[in-house]
């Protein structure tokens, strides 16, 4: 009974810490569109997982760990912010599978309302495998060099 107890307090201790998180959810538009969420872990730091479709032809996942590197006062009002980090991308449409890395550099604005604003690049670097006529070909490339303009709910 008492481990019971024990990891009965674990489990809600942890579900407790997860739900008191900043989080954000809204969409991530430029040479593609992706649904976009943001969860705070440590300060202003954060992880963004993003999922939908390239270049509007193959489903895209992507998932990084942003460091808020600056938060500088610019304004009275809303928080802007600097931040970068590493993460990793998968790949997959017609004919198409890619698998790499990826960083992330980009600017944010929080409102004093629940809207935040975020302008970013995500350049991935990996392994592309195309079929086209019957050849595939692997190949060593780099994609995702387009700026994305982000809109999100944070709650």
């Amino acid at each position: 009974m008492k481990k019971f107890i024990i990891a009965a307090a674990l489990v809600l201790g942890f579900a407790v810490a997860a739900t008191a998180q900043p989080k954000a959810l809204g969409i991530r538009a430029g040479y593609g569109v992706e649904l976009s969420y943001q969860h705070n872990v440590s300060g202003a730091n954060f992880i963004e997982a993003d999922l939908g479709l390239g270049s509007f032809s193959y489903l895209n996942l992507a998932g990084t760990y942003n460091f808020m590197i600056a938060q500088p006062a610019w304004t009275n009002s809303g928080t802007w912010g600097f931040y970068a980090g590493p993460g990793v991308a998968l790949g997959a449409g017609k004919g198409v599978f890619n698998l790499g890395i990826a960083g992330q550099v980009g600017l944010e604005y929080t409102f004093d309302f629940p809207l935040q604003l975020s302008v970013d690049i995500r350049p991935q670097i990996g392994m592309v495998s195309a079929t086209a006529f019957g050849v595939t070909a692997r190949e060593f490339g780099i994609w995702g060099w387009y700026p994305h303009l982000g809109i999100r709910y944070k709650f």
